[in-house]
Protein backbone atom coordinates (compact mmCIF):
# COMPACT_ATOMS: atom_id res chain seq x y z
CA UNK A 1 0.00 0.00 0.00
CA UNK A 2 1.32 3.40 -0.83
CA UNK A 3 1.53 5.06 2.65
CA UNK A 4 2.45 8.71 1.38
CA UNK A 5 -1.39 8.52 0.45
CA UNK A 6 -3.89 10.00 3.55
CA UNK A 7 -7.27 9.67 1.94
CA UNK A 8 -9.18 11.19 4.74
CA UNK A 9 -7.32 14.07 5.40
CA UNK A 10 -6.79 14.74 1.67
CA UNK A 11 -10.22 14.91 1.45
CA UNK A 12 -10.79 17.43 4.38
CA UNK A 13 -8.70 19.64 2.81
CA UNK A 14 -10.47 19.29 -0.76
CA UNK A 15 -13.62 19.85 0.77
CA UNK A 16 -12.62 22.83 2.78
CA UNK A 17 -11.28 24.58 -0.40
CA UNK A 18 -14.38 24.34 -2.41
CA UNK A 19 -15.93 26.43 0.26
CA UNK A 20 -19.34 25.01 0.14
CA UNK A 21 -22.48 26.74 1.46
CA UNK A 22 -23.30 24.61 4.70
CA UNK A 23 -26.83 24.50 6.21
CA UNK A 24 -25.21 21.05 8.40
CA UNK A 25 -24.06 21.02 12.00
CA UNK A 26 -21.58 22.12 13.52
CA UNK A 27 -23.43 25.79 14.05
CA UNK A 28 -20.23 27.69 13.72
CA UNK A 29 -20.06 27.38 9.73
CA UNK A 30 -16.03 27.08 9.59
CA UNK A 31 -15.95 29.34 12.53
CA UNK A 32 -18.04 31.99 11.77
CA UNK A 33 -20.56 31.58 14.49
CA UNK A 34 -18.07 30.73 17.27
CA UNK A 35 -16.54 32.84 20.02
CA UNK A 36 -13.99 35.31 18.49
CA UNK A 37 -11.13 34.89 20.82
CA UNK A 38 -11.18 30.74 20.31
CA UNK A 39 -11.65 30.59 16.96
CA UNK A 40 -8.44 33.47 16.49
CA UNK A 41 -6.33 30.96 18.96
CA UNK A 42 -7.23 27.61 17.22
CA UNK A 43 -7.24 29.09 13.31
CA UNK A 44 -9.59 28.68 10.72
CA UNK A 45 -8.37 25.74 8.85
CA UNK A 46 -9.20 23.63 12.07
CA UNK A 47 -12.92 25.22 11.91
CA UNK A 48 -12.54 23.92 8.40
CA UNK A 49 -12.08 20.88 8.78
CA UNK A 50 -14.22 20.02 11.80
CA UNK A 51 -17.28 18.86 9.71
CA UNK A 52 -19.51 16.00 10.21
CA UNK A 53 -20.70 12.89 8.02
CA UNK A 54 -21.86 13.96 5.06
CA UNK A 55 -21.74 11.70 1.41
CA UNK A 56 -18.17 13.27 0.25
CA UNK A 57 -16.52 12.45 3.53
CA UNK A 58 -17.97 8.93 4.52
CA UNK A 59 -19.49 7.48 7.41
CA UNK A 60 -17.09 6.08 10.51
CA UNK A 61 -20.62 3.84 11.46
CA UNK A 62 -20.66 2.37 8.09
CA UNK A 63 -17.68 2.98 6.00
CA UNK A 64 -17.52 2.44 2.51
CA UNK A 65 -15.07 5.40 0.86
CA UNK A 66 -12.50 7.52 2.63
CA UNK A 67 -12.70 6.62 6.38
CA UNK A 68 -12.42 2.92 4.80
CA UNK A 69 -9.16 3.55 2.73
CA UNK A 70 -7.88 5.28 6.05
CA UNK A 71 -8.41 2.22 8.11
CA UNK A 72 -7.28 -0.32 5.41
CA UNK A 73 -4.20 1.77 5.52
CA UNK A 74 -4.20 1.97 9.45
CA UNK A 75 -4.31 -1.95 9.21
CA UNK A 76 -1.53 -2.51 6.71
CA UNK A 77 0.94 -0.18 9.07
CA UNK A 78 0.42 -1.80 12.15
CA UNK A 79 0.03 -5.40 11.05
CA UNK A 80 -3.33 -6.23 11.51
CA UNK A 81 -6.25 -7.53 9.26
CA UNK A 82 -8.44 -5.22 10.39
CA UNK A 83 -8.16 -1.24 11.85
CA UNK A 84 -10.94 0.62 13.56
CA UNK A 85 -11.06 4.32 14.38
CA UNK A 86 -11.86 5.62 17.86
CA UNK A 87 -12.93 9.18 18.55
CA UNK A 88 -13.98 7.54 21.86
CA UNK A 89 -10.11 7.42 22.71
CA UNK A 90 -8.82 3.97 23.95
CA UNK A 91 -11.31 3.46 26.60
CA UNK A 92 -14.40 3.17 24.19
CA UNK A 93 -11.86 0.76 21.81
CA UNK A 94 -11.15 -1.01 25.41
CA UNK A 95 -14.83 -1.42 25.89
CA UNK A 96 -15.52 -2.78 22.26
CA UNK A 97 -12.95 -5.40 23.01
CA UNK A 98 -14.48 -7.02 25.59
CA UNK A 99 -17.75 -6.54 24.62
CA UNK A 100 -17.58 -8.40 21.48
CA UNK A 101 -16.53 -11.37 22.93
CA UNK A 102 -18.40 -11.83 26.23
CA UNK A 103 -22.19 -11.97 26.83
CA UNK A 104 -23.65 -11.75 30.25
CA UNK A 105 -22.34 -14.48 32.41
CA UNK A 106 -18.96 -15.16 30.43
CA UNK A 107 -16.00 -15.28 32.75
CA UNK A 108 -13.17 -13.01 31.40
CA UNK A 109 -9.72 -13.18 32.66
CA UNK A 110 -7.76 -9.94 33.34
CA UNK A 111 -4.73 -8.58 35.75
CA UNK A 112 -6.08 -6.92 39.29
CA UNK A 113 -4.24 -3.63 37.98
CA UNK A 114 -7.23 -2.74 35.43
CA UNK A 115 -7.71 0.60 33.86
CA UNK A 116 -11.10 1.92 34.82
CA UNK A 117 -12.39 0.61 31.42
CA UNK A 118 -11.65 -2.46 31.30
CA UNK A 119 -14.70 -2.61 34.93
CA UNK A 120 -16.63 -0.27 33.30
CA UNK A 121 -16.95 -3.20 29.58
CA UNK A 122 -17.60 -6.17 32.67
CA UNK A 123 -20.24 -3.86 34.42
CA UNK A 124 -22.05 -3.42 30.71
CA UNK A 125 -21.50 -6.74 29.47
CA UNK A 126 -22.49 -8.29 32.20
CA UNK A 127 -19.26 -11.02 32.20
CA UNK A 128 -17.86 -12.21 35.08
CA UNK A 129 -14.14 -11.21 35.95
CA UNK A 130 -11.44 -13.58 36.90
CA UNK A 131 -8.92 -11.92 38.51
CA UNK A 132 -5.25 -12.65 38.05
CA UNK A 133 -2.73 -10.69 40.32
CA UNK A 134 0.28 -8.79 38.50
CA UNK A 135 3.70 -9.17 39.28
CA UNK A 136 5.05 -6.73 41.99
CA UNK A 137 8.46 -4.92 41.88
CA UNK A 138 9.60 -4.78 45.48
CA UNK A 139 12.49 -2.77 44.90
CA UNK A 140 10.63 0.04 42.97
CA UNK A 141 7.14 -0.37 44.31
CA UNK A 142 6.02 -0.45 41.25
CA UNK A 143 3.31 -2.95 39.36
CA UNK A 144 4.32 -5.19 36.49
CA UNK A 145 2.25 -7.30 34.38
CA UNK A 146 0.46 -11.01 34.87
CA UNK A 147 3.07 -13.95 33.96
CA UNK A 148 2.54 -16.89 31.48
CA UNK A 149 2.16 -18.79 34.75
CA UNK A 150 -0.54 -16.92 36.16
CA UNK A 151 -2.37 -17.31 32.92
CA UNK A 152 -1.90 -20.57 32.89
CA UNK A 153 -2.90 -21.04 36.69
CA UNK A 154 -6.11 -19.19 35.39
CA UNK A 155 -7.05 -21.13 32.46
CA UNK A 156 -6.63 -24.36 34.42
CA UNK A 157 -9.03 -23.20 36.81
CA UNK A 158 -11.35 -21.82 33.92
CA UNK A 159 -10.63 -23.38 30.86
CA UNK A 160 -14.34 -21.72 29.76
CA UNK A 161 -13.04 -18.68 29.91
CA UNK A 162 -14.49 -16.42 26.60
CA UNK A 163 -11.03 -14.12 26.79
CA UNK A 164 -7.72 -13.07 28.39
CA UNK A 165 -7.25 -9.37 29.26
CA UNK A 166 -3.64 -8.94 29.12
CA UNK A 167 -1.80 -4.97 29.67
CA UNK A 168 1.23 -5.02 27.30
CA UNK A 169 3.14 -2.51 27.62
CA UNK A 170 2.33 -1.52 31.11
CA UNK A 171 2.26 1.80 32.39
CA UNK A 172 6.26 1.46 33.24
CA UNK A 173 6.65 0.63 29.80
CA UNK A 174 7.21 -3.81 31.03
CA UNK A 175 6.26 -6.33 28.79
CA UNK A 176 5.64 -9.85 29.59
CA UNK A 177 6.41 -12.66 27.23
CA UNK A 178 3.15 -11.99 25.34
CA UNK A 179 3.63 -14.68 22.55
CA UNK A 180 3.96 -17.23 24.61
CA UNK A 181 0.97 -16.06 26.52
CA UNK A 182 -0.80 -15.78 23.80
CA UNK A 183 0.18 -19.10 22.38
CA UNK A 184 -1.05 -20.70 25.54
CA UNK A 185 -4.38 -18.90 25.71
CA UNK A 186 -4.47 -20.09 22.12
CA UNK A 187 -3.94 -23.78 23.08
CA UNK A 188 -7.31 -23.73 25.20
CA UNK A 189 -9.12 -21.59 22.33
CA UNK A 190 -9.14 -18.55 24.26
CA UNK A 191 -8.89 -15.14 22.18
CA UNK A 192 -6.47 -12.60 23.94
CA UNK A 193 -6.85 -8.84 23.96
CA UNK A 194 -4.35 -6.08 24.46
CA UNK A 195 -4.74 -3.20 26.24
CA UNK A 196 -1.91 -1.71 24.56
CA UNK A 197 -2.83 1.73 25.11
CA UNK A 198 0.92 2.81 25.65
CA UNK A 199 2.13 0.65 22.89
CA UNK A 200 1.42 2.15 19.67
CA UNK A 201 5.30 2.67 18.81
CA UNK A 202 6.77 -0.26 19.19
CA UNK A 203 5.40 -2.08 16.00
CA UNK A 204 7.52 0.33 14.26
CA UNK A 205 11.19 -0.67 16.02
CA UNK A 206 12.16 -4.06 16.55
CA UNK A 207 14.39 -3.12 19.86
CA UNK A 208 11.24 -2.49 21.45
CA UNK A 209 8.70 -5.22 22.95
CA UNK A 210 7.05 -7.03 20.20
CA UNK A 211 3.34 -5.56 19.67
CA UNK A 212 0.26 -7.30 20.09
CA UNK A 213 -0.61 -7.94 16.14
CA UNK A 214 3.15 -9.40 16.04
CA UNK A 215 2.70 -11.79 19.05
CA UNK A 216 -0.51 -13.21 17.20
CA UNK A 217 -3.29 -11.52 19.44
CA UNK A 218 -6.69 -11.16 18.53
CA UNK A 219 -7.45 -7.78 19.27
CA UNK A 220 -5.23 -5.02 20.75
CA UNK A 221 -7.04 -1.32 21.68
CA UNK A 222 -4.29 1.03 20.99
CA UNK A 223 -3.65 4.73 22.12
CA UNK A 224 -2.46 6.62 19.09
CA UNK A 225 -2.71 9.99 21.00
CA UNK A 226 -0.66 9.08 23.73
CA UNK A 227 2.79 8.00 21.44
CA UNK A 228 2.07 7.80 17.93
CA UNK A 229 0.93 11.68 17.14
CA UNK A 230 -2.04 11.71 16.69
CA UNK A 231 -4.64 14.22 18.78
CA UNK A 232 -6.09 13.33 22.44
CA UNK A 233 -9.26 11.14 21.85
CA UNK A 234 -8.17 9.66 18.89
CA UNK A 235 -7.09 5.31 19.14
CA UNK A 236 -7.63 2.32 17.17
CA UNK A 237 -8.41 -1.21 17.81
CA UNK A 238 -6.42 -3.08 15.78
CA UNK A 239 -7.67 -7.21 15.16
CA UNK A 240 -6.13 -10.05 13.63
CA UNK A 241 -8.75 -12.41 12.56
CA UNK A 242 -6.98 -14.97 11.35
CA UNK A 243 -7.29 -17.36 14.81
CA UNK A 244 -11.03 -17.06 13.97
CA UNK A 245 -11.59 -16.08 17.27
CA UNK A 246 -13.03 -12.52 16.53
CA UNK A 247 -15.76 -11.59 14.19
CA UNK A 248 -15.13 -7.90 12.46
CA UNK A 249 -18.43 -7.83 11.65
CA UNK A 250 -19.71 -7.93 15.18
CA UNK A 251 -16.65 -5.65 16.23
CA UNK A 252 -17.84 -3.06 13.78
CA UNK A 253 -21.52 -3.09 15.80
CA UNK A 254 -20.27 -2.88 19.24
CA UNK A 255 -17.36 -0.10 18.53
CA UNK A 256 -20.80 1.81 16.92
CA UNK A 257 -22.84 1.28 19.42
CA UNK A 258 -20.47 2.83 21.53
CA UNK A 259 -19.54 6.04 19.57
CA UNK A 260 -21.09 9.64 18.83
CA UNK A 261 -22.61 9.62 15.84
CA UNK A 262 -21.13 13.13 15.65
CA UNK A 263 -17.80 11.87 14.83
CA UNK A 264 -14.83 14.22 14.72
CA UNK A 265 -13.14 14.41 11.47
CA UNK A 266 -10.66 16.47 13.16
CA UNK A 267 -9.63 13.72 15.42
CA UNK A 268 -10.26 11.21 12.08
CA UNK A 269 -7.76 13.40 10.04
CA UNK A 270 -5.30 12.99 12.44
CA UNK A 271 -5.00 9.64 12.85
CA UNK A 272 -5.00 8.84 9.11
CA UNK A 273 -1.95 11.33 9.08
CA UNK A 274 -0.29 10.20 12.10
CA UNK A 275 -0.25 6.44 10.73
CA UNK A 276 1.08 8.27 7.89
CA UNK A 277 4.04 9.21 9.31
CA UNK A 278 4.66 6.40 11.59
CA UNK A 279 4.84 4.09 8.51
CA UNK A 280 6.85 6.49 6.32
CA UNK A 281 9.06 7.56 9.47
CA UNK A 282 8.23 5.97 12.58
CA UNK A 283 11.43 3.47 12.79
CA UNK A 284 13.86 6.90 12.45
CA UNK A 285 11.48 8.40 14.84
CA UNK A 286 12.14 5.82 17.09
CA UNK A 287 15.42 5.41 17.08
CA UNK A 288 15.83 9.06 17.60
CA UNK A 289 14.05 8.75 20.41
CA UNK A 290 15.79 5.69 21.84
CA UNK A 291 19.04 7.41 21.76
CA UNK A 292 17.60 10.60 23.18
CA UNK A 293 16.22 8.48 26.55
CA UNK A 294 19.38 6.28 26.44
CA UNK A 295 20.87 9.67 27.08
CA UNK A 296 18.19 10.59 29.98
CA UNK A 297 18.74 7.54 31.42
CA UNK A 298 22.38 7.44 31.86
CA UNK A 299 22.37 11.21 33.17
CA UNK A 300 19.62 10.37 35.30
CA UNK A 301 21.66 7.24 36.83
CA UNK A 302 24.57 9.58 37.60
CA UNK A 303 22.73 12.17 39.86
CA UNK A 304 22.88 11.12 43.36
CA UNK A 305 19.86 9.37 45.40
CA UNK A 306 17.77 9.10 42.18
CA UNK A 307 17.93 5.10 40.10
CA UNK A 308 16.47 4.93 36.26
CA UNK A 309 15.87 1.06 36.03
CA UNK A 310 16.75 -0.07 32.61
CA UNK A 311 17.94 -3.50 31.16
CA UNK A 312 19.09 -4.76 34.28
CA UNK A 313 14.93 -5.14 34.91
CA UNK A 314 14.81 -7.65 32.77
CA UNK A 315 15.24 -11.70 33.08
CA UNK A 316 11.99 -11.98 35.11
CA UNK A 317 9.01 -13.71 34.50
CA UNK A 318 6.81 -10.59 34.56
CA UNK A 319 9.75 -8.41 32.70
CA UNK A 320 10.82 -9.95 29.91
CA UNK A 321 11.00 -6.77 27.78
CA UNK A 322 10.71 -2.89 28.42
CA UNK A 323 10.41 0.09 26.64
CA UNK A 324 13.40 2.50 27.02
CA UNK A 325 10.98 6.10 26.39
CA UNK A 326 9.66 5.22 29.76
CA UNK A 327 11.68 7.34 32.29
CA UNK A 328 10.99 6.01 35.43
CA UNK A 329 12.47 8.01 38.29
CA UNK A 330 12.70 5.96 41.52
CA UNK A 331 13.54 9.06 44.08
CA UNK A 332 12.54 7.40 47.74
CA UNK A 333 16.23 7.85 48.46
CA UNK A 334 15.70 11.11 48.57
CA UNK A 335 13.13 11.20 51.33
CA UNK A 336 10.19 12.84 49.30
CA UNK A 337 7.23 10.84 47.47
CA UNK A 338 6.51 10.68 44.09
CA UNK A 339 3.80 13.20 45.11
CA UNK A 340 6.23 15.90 46.38
CA UNK A 341 8.84 15.43 43.19
CA UNK A 342 5.99 16.39 40.73
CA UNK A 343 4.33 19.08 42.25
CA UNK A 344 8.54 20.08 43.05
CA UNK A 345 9.29 20.32 39.39
CA UNK A 346 6.11 21.97 38.37
CA UNK A 347 6.63 24.65 40.90
CA UNK A 348 10.34 25.38 40.07
CA UNK A 349 11.08 24.56 36.84
CA UNK A 350 7.16 24.50 34.85
CA UNK A 351 7.64 20.65 34.42
CA UNK A 352 4.23 18.69 34.38
CA UNK A 353 5.06 14.86 34.30
CA UNK A 354 3.51 11.70 33.49
CA UNK A 355 2.67 10.13 36.49
CA UNK A 356 3.53 9.97 40.50
CA UNK A 357 3.36 7.91 43.26
CA UNK A 358 4.80 6.84 46.30
CA UNK A 359 8.27 6.20 45.24
CA UNK A 360 8.55 7.25 41.70
CA UNK A 361 7.90 9.52 39.04
CA UNK A 362 7.07 8.93 35.24
CA UNK A 363 8.21 10.69 32.37
CA UNK A 364 7.69 9.96 28.52
CA UNK A 365 10.29 10.55 26.12
CA UNK A 366 8.58 10.53 22.21
CA UNK A 367 9.74 12.19 19.10
CA UNK A 368 8.32 15.36 20.63
CA UNK A 369 11.22 15.58 22.77
CA UNK A 370 14.85 17.12 21.88
CA UNK A 371 18.05 17.15 23.63
CA UNK A 372 16.76 20.92 24.93
CA UNK A 373 14.16 19.70 26.43
CA UNK A 374 15.60 16.97 28.23
CA UNK A 375 18.35 18.96 29.75
CA UNK A 376 15.68 21.06 31.20
CA UNK A 377 14.64 18.02 32.77
CA UNK A 378 18.00 16.65 34.08
CA UNK A 379 19.03 20.22 35.31
CA UNK A 380 15.92 19.81 37.91
CA UNK A 381 16.41 16.61 38.93
CA UNK A 382 20.23 17.85 39.57
CA UNK A 383 18.43 20.64 41.94
CA UNK A 384 16.03 18.18 43.79
CA UNK A 385 19.19 15.69 44.43
CA UNK A 386 20.95 18.82 46.04
CA UNK A 387 18.70 20.56 47.54
CA UNK A 388 16.72 16.83 49.51
CA UNK A 389 19.58 13.80 48.98
CA UNK A 390 22.34 14.83 52.23
CA UNK A 391 19.24 16.12 54.37
CA UNK A 392 16.65 13.51 54.40
CA UNK A 393 16.40 9.72 55.03
CA UNK A 394 15.09 7.59 52.41
CA UNK A 395 11.83 6.63 52.85
CA UNK A 396 11.14 2.87 53.87
CA UNK A 397 9.46 1.20 50.79
CA UNK A 398 6.47 -0.95 51.69
CA UNK A 399 4.78 -2.12 48.89
CA UNK A 400 1.57 -5.21 50.14
CA UNK A 401 -1.84 -5.58 49.19
CA UNK A 402 -4.26 -7.56 50.38
CA UNK A 403 -5.43 -11.12 48.96
CA UNK A 404 -8.05 -10.74 45.97
CA UNK A 405 -11.54 -10.72 47.83
CA UNK A 406 -13.93 -12.93 46.74
CA UNK A 407 -16.70 -12.18 44.54
CA UNK A 408 -19.95 -13.20 45.39
CA UNK A 409 -21.74 -11.08 42.65
CA UNK A 410 -21.41 -10.23 38.69
CA UNK A 411 -20.10 -6.47 38.67
CA UNK A 412 -22.98 -5.32 36.57
CA UNK A 413 -25.26 -6.88 39.36
CA UNK A 414 -23.54 -5.06 42.40
CA UNK A 415 -23.63 -1.85 40.30
CA UNK A 416 -27.43 -1.63 39.68
CA UNK A 417 -28.14 -2.88 42.66
CA UNK A 418 -30.20 -1.51 45.59
CA UNK A 419 -27.81 0.13 47.59
CA UNK A 420 -27.54 1.53 51.04
CA UNK A 421 -24.92 3.69 52.68
CA UNK A 422 -23.16 2.25 55.87
CA UNK A 423 -19.59 2.99 58.10
CA UNK A 424 -17.01 1.70 56.24
CA UNK A 425 -15.22 0.25 59.52
CA UNK A 426 -18.42 -1.28 60.27
CA UNK A 427 -18.90 -3.21 56.61
CA UNK A 428 -17.00 -6.13 56.40
CA UNK A 429 -19.07 -9.24 55.10
CA UNK A 430 -20.80 -6.71 53.04
CA UNK A 431 -20.77 -7.00 49.18
CA UNK A 432 -19.63 -3.39 48.08
CA UNK A 433 -21.55 -1.85 45.13
CA UNK A 434 -18.52 0.91 44.74
CA UNK A 435 -14.64 0.76 43.47
CA UNK A 436 -12.06 1.77 46.01
CA UNK A 437 -8.17 2.15 44.45
CA UNK A 438 -5.05 2.82 46.87
CA UNK A 439 -2.35 4.04 45.57
CA UNK A 440 0.45 2.63 45.63
CA UNK A 441 0.57 0.59 43.52
CA UNK A 442 -2.49 1.50 42.22
CA UNK A 443 -4.44 -1.76 42.13
CA UNK A 444 -8.46 -2.23 43.20
CA UNK A 445 -8.54 -3.11 46.59
CA UNK A 446 -12.12 -3.77 46.40
CA UNK A 447 -14.72 -4.08 43.08
CA UNK A 448 -18.65 -3.78 43.06
CA UNK A 449 -19.91 -7.28 43.79
CA UNK A 450 -16.87 -8.24 45.93
CA UNK A 451 -17.45 -9.10 49.84
CA UNK A 452 -15.43 -6.09 52.06
CA UNK A 453 -13.29 -8.21 54.77
CA UNK A 454 -11.62 -7.29 57.92
CA UNK A 455 -7.94 -7.11 56.46
CA UNK A 456 -9.30 -5.12 53.31
CA UNK A 457 -10.94 -2.42 55.80
CA UNK A 458 -7.66 -1.94 57.58
CA UNK A 459 -5.46 -2.06 54.73
CA UNK A 460 -7.08 1.01 53.77
CA UNK A 461 -7.90 2.66 56.91
CA UNK A 462 -4.17 2.48 57.19
CA UNK A 463 -3.56 4.53 53.44
CA UNK A 464 -6.17 7.01 54.82
CA UNK A 465 -4.70 7.98 57.91
CA UNK A 466 -1.11 8.32 56.43
CA UNK A 467 -2.72 10.46 53.71
CA UNK A 468 -2.19 8.60 50.66
CA UNK A 469 -4.87 8.76 47.84
CA UNK A 470 -7.79 6.24 48.05
CA UNK A 471 -9.91 6.65 44.99
CA UNK A 472 -13.27 5.16 43.63
CA UNK A 473 -15.99 5.58 46.45
CA UNK A 474 -18.32 8.26 46.39
CA UNK A 475 -17.10 9.40 49.98
CA UNK A 476 -13.67 10.16 49.38
CA UNK A 477 -12.69 10.38 52.97
CA UNK A 478 -13.96 6.82 53.30
CA UNK A 479 -16.22 7.25 56.64
CA UNK A 480 -19.06 5.43 54.68
CA UNK A 481 -19.14 3.18 51.74
CA UNK A 482 -22.20 2.03 49.72
CA UNK A 483 -23.16 -1.81 49.73
CA UNK A 484 -26.13 -4.00 48.42
CA UNK A 485 -29.04 -4.38 49.89
CA UNK A 486 -29.64 -7.98 49.61
CA UNK A 487 -28.36 -10.22 46.25
CA UNK A 488 -27.91 -14.07 45.57
CA UNK A 489 -24.80 -14.94 44.96
CA UNK A 490 -23.58 -16.20 41.69
CA UNK A 491 -21.22 -18.98 43.01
Amino acid sequence: MDHHRTPLFTALKKHAANNPVQFHIPGHKKGAGTDEEFREFIGDNAFSIDLINIAPLDDLHQPSGVIEEAQKLAADAFGADFTYFSVQGTSGAIMTMIMSVCTPGDKIIVPRNIHKSIMSAIIFAGAKPVFVSPAQDENLGISHGVTTSSVRRALKRHPDAKAVLVINPTYFGISAHLEEIVELAHSYHVPVLVDEAHGVHIHFHEDLPISAMKAGADMAATSVHKLGGSMTQSSVLNLNVKNGYVNPQRVQTIISMLTTTSTSYILLASLDTARRNLALNGHQMIEETLQLADYVRTEVNKIEGLYCFGKEILGGEATYAFDPTKITVHVRHLGITGYETENWLREHYNIEVELSDMYNILCFITPGDTRDTADILLRALRELSAKYYSVNTANELVVKTPEIPQLSLIPRDAFYADTEVIPFKESAGRIIAEFIYVYPPGIPILLPGEVISQENIDYIVDHVDVGLPVKGPEDRYIHQVKVIVEADPIF
